[in-house]
């Protein structure tokens, strides 16, 4: 009886952890959208451990990347290519910051929390120095994160 009760909460562990339940979030890159010019739609993406997100350039010109500042501890920065899509597989828990290095001044960004919260690199985040106009965007996406 006690090797059952061991087999079957393992068996619950394994499903618990395993990325069955891992979903893709799409994410555009987009040269004008509801908030204006030069945007990703949505520009706050909350995602679990195991997920993707995937940025798709529905306009030329554009690519995503890390912002290597604020990521949670222990995560290599990814850089897209221009025009390509650009995947980021979020295995750790925090906010992930992105960008699109050629308009990072006109505004274009987007925070990933993923988890629940409390991420453990949101004040760290809060401190990152930005252009005028990405940090007027990336201020109100800070507040929707915990």
């Amino acid at each position: 009886m006690r090797n059952y009760l061991i087999a079957g909460i393992a068996m619950a562990a394994t499903f618990a952890t395993t990325p069955a339940f891992a979903k893709d979030v799409i994410v555009q890159m987009k040269n004008q959208g509801a908030a204006g010019a030069m945007v990703f739609e949505p520009a706050f993406i909350q995602a679990m451990p195991g997920d993707t997100v995937k940025f798709v350039p529905t306009d030329k010109s554009h690519s995503a990347q890390t912002i290597a500042a604020m990521l949670p501890a222990g995560v290599a920065p990814v850089i897209g290519k221009p025009n390509q899509e650009m995947s980021i597989k979020v295995d750790k828990p925090g906010i992930y910051g992105i960008e699109c290095k050629p308009h990072t001044s006109m505004g274009m960004v987007a925070l990933i929390q993923v988890g629940k919260g409390p991420s453990a690199n949101l004040g760290a985040a809060r401190t990152v120095k930005l252009p005028p106009l990405a940090a007027k965007r990336m201020t109100p996406l800070l507040a929707k994160a915990r």
